[in-house]
């Protein structure tokens, strides 16, 4: 997480996997039930990923399409 773009792949594999993590029930409720705290990052992530999924998806896509030809 050295330049921009590391730290934008950080935040786009960090909303995807926490809204990932949301989907599966254990771990709702294991992981995610926190609101405060390191724990807390991961469901306020987990809530951006599966309100904005069309926006995080498109993200996504833009982000792999510069790493695999802009770079």
């Amino acid at each position: 997480v050295y330049s921009l773009d590391g730290l934008l792949v950080f935040g786009l594999l960090l909303v995807c996997t926490c809204a990932y993590l949301r989907k599966v029930p254990r771990l709702r409720t294991w992981l995610l039930s926190e609101r405060r705290g390191g724990w807390g990052v991961c469901h306020k992530a987990a809530v951006i990923g599966t309100r904005l999924h069309v926006a995080v998806s498109v993200s996504c896509l833009l982000m792999a399409f510069y790493i695999l030809v802009g770079k």
